[in-house]
């Protein structure tokens, strides 16, 4: 399907709105051709008096013959000709500009609510600048085309088949003079644009790649700065930035073409006119006032197909970058988010892994796991790196969709309920913890609107906060900046932990919470767990043996399969892996 097709078919709510803006440029177009028409009605009546053609074939009804009386109406003919014009140039300005604000605010939403919906996979192929890019520059691009675009084809195409009326009205003869070159320049336009739209797909990409790398780069300045590669960095954006403009000049050299080779066709049809009309007018096959509007007109139809040209590249431009965010937006949701809904206050937090087994590419993350974590109870992931620990956290939350095997929640298996309702029951502190750049008692209430200022302080309070927020300068109030970089590490991990305490969840995950921190920031997220905890299905993962030697039950995988389990105590007792690990890092020797 071509992209306007798509564009439209996605704006179906406005298409009255889209009827009455082509409306208002159609009247402005026919309103804007009668000076031409008024003129040559001025030229005849000057010429010949009461023999004019207005006096003979239009007035003569009202008796107004005299050569002044003709001048008047035609005066009073122009100022409403004038006037029509200038109120319908306003609607349509207001109109089109309007959709165009309309239609790309509803495209950003929709496209971004849609990017949310889609399942963590997907973003392992794509790059944050590029989905950006998208959500920012392609859908700006469409609104300017819709901003002035729109108009000027519609307008381009009415003055055609209007003047062209006129011309066959007048003198058929010279009509079809006048229209020869107009074949011609369609057929170069569109050939332009044929050959244009891979060039400017070739542009949108590039941009995206700009996008991407200066994104990448100002995520990563502190590192950038440390390892002082400011400049190694600074040509891997000129690269980036290098191929935008390369892209952009391929473009640019064909589309500059397009003007000139127009302009030679309607050189050739106004000097037919305007000789073949003069040699018809001496003749006396054609009258003055007629010649007068033909030459005007002629202008009038030729002239405007320059501006074919501008229209034919924002066109493209426009056309590239919609196909680009209606590409995304109909990009398949894979795990959907309707389910059987069910009242967060009756969920009791039992988990049950039926031979669950996941890979995210040919080899596998995990393998056949089969357990029960209890409602109610501690339950703690630890292994090597690339175990498997987190992707078990990824499923239950369906960031990812179980390969083989299910997982089921109070008895229902999770793939039948409603996602938002999953994760609503769902406390979740990872590792890399994410804060909005708003106020400490913003973050601390993201994800629980509503939240009182006594919640919000109490929630501070059971995860250890309260004492270096009254130091912020602001309290509470502080605003913490952009990822919560006005704050140490250990701070934000114990916002992050303060948000999940006021989510109040039946079941509460912390994944890697402390492996980023300091032993008395350690401490004091396992002093908040253990308070928390009680009561709740906590699953705890860890590399630090230490945050989960308290834990009701104690996995250890290796390779994605599960190799050990029970307490810490039963564990140690075993000599096996776990015991190895503990030894390991507590320094103990075997014995």
């Amino acid at each position: 399907m071509h992209p306007i097709q798509k564009l439209f078919g996605y704006a179906g709510q406005y298409r009255r709105d889209i009827r009455l803006a082509t409306l208002y440029s159609v009247l402005n177009k026919f309103f804007d051709i009668l000076p031409e028409v008024l003129i040559g009605a001025a030229v005849d009546v000057v010429v010949k008096g009461d023999q004019s053609f207005l006096a003979k074939h239009i007035l003569v009804g009202v008796g107004i013959t005299s050569t002044w009386q003709q001048l008047l109406v035609l005066g009073g003919l122009n100022v409403l000709i004038w006037g029509g014009e200038s109120l319908f140039e306003y609607l349509y300005h207001l109109k089109w500009r309007g959709l165009a604000q309309d239609i790309q605010h509803d495209l950003r939403l929709d496209t971004y609510r849609h990017v949310q919906k889609l399942e963590m996979a997907y973003f392992e192929n794509q790059r944050t600048g590029n989905l950006m890019s998208i959500l920012n520059d392609d859908i700006n691009q469409m609104e300017r085309f819709l901003n002035g675009g729109a108009n000027q084809i519609i307008q381009v195409f009415c003055s055609s088949l209007m003047i062209s009326a006129v011309f066959f009205a007048l003198q058929p003869g010279i009509a079809v003079i006048a229209l020869l070159p107009v074949p011609a320049i369609l057929f170069g336009a569109f050939w332009f644009q044929n050959r244009l739209a891979p060039r400017y797909t070739e542009v949108r990409e590039a941009a995206g790649d700009v996008a991407a790398r200066l994104n990448n780069n100002l995520l990563g300045l502190a590192t950038i700065k440390a390892f002082a590669t400011e400049n190694v960095e600074a040509d891997h954006i000129a690269q980036a930035s290098d191929g935008y403009r390369v892209a952009n000049a391929r473009a640019i050299r064909l589309s500059s073409a397009i003007t000139p080779v127009i302009r030679t066709a309607i050189l050739a049809g106004f000097t037919a006119t305007l000789l073949y009309g003069g040699w018809l007018t001496i003749q006396g096959q054609l009258a003055v006032g007629a010649y007068s509007v033909l030459v005007f007109l002629t202008q009038r139809l030729l002239w405007p197909l320059t501006g074919l040209a501008d229209v034919a590249d924002m066109y493209q431009r426009s056309m590239s970058s919609i196909d680009r965010a209606m590409a995304l937006l109909g990009t398949p949701i894979n795990i959907p988010y309707e389910g059987q809904h069910f009242p967060i206050d009756k969920v009791k937090g039992e988990l049950r892994f039926e031979h669950v087994g996941f890979a995210y590419d040919s080899t596998p993350t995990l393998q056949d796991i089969d357990l029960t974590i209890p409602a109610g109870k501690t339950t703690a992931f630890v292994g090597s790196t690339g175990s498997g620990k987190s992707t078990l956290v990824k499923l239950l939350l369906r960031f990812y969709t179980a390969q083989s095997g299910r997982i089921l929640l109070d008895g229902q298996a999770i793939d039948g309920l409603n996602l938002q309702d999953l994760r609503r029951a769902v406390g979740y502190v990872s590792q890399d913890t994410f804060l909005t750049d708003g106020t400490v008692a913003e973050n601390i209430a993201y994800g629980a609107a509503g939240a009182s200022d006594a919640a919000i302080a109490e929630a501070a309070r059971a995860a250890e906060c309260t004492e270096f927020i009254n130091q912020l300068p602001l309290g509470f109030a502080t605003r913490i900046g952009e990822r919560g970089q006005k704050l140490s590490g250990g701070q934000r991990q114990r916002l992050a932990l303060a948000r999940a305490i006021l989510k109040n969840p039946p079941v509460l995950i912390l994944d890697e919470a402390t492996s980023a921190v300091d032993n008395e920031t350690e401490a004091a997220i396992q002093r908040s767990l253990d308070v928390v905890s009680k009561g709740r299905t906590t699953i705890v993962i860890a590399h630090r043996l230490s945050t989960v030697r308290q834990a009701d039950c104690i996995h250890l995988l290796e390779a994605g399969r599960i190799v050990e389990s029970g307490t810490h105590d039963e564990l140690v007792a075993r000599n096996g892996g776990y015991a190895a690990l503990w030894r390991l890092q507590t320094g103990e020797r075997s014995t």
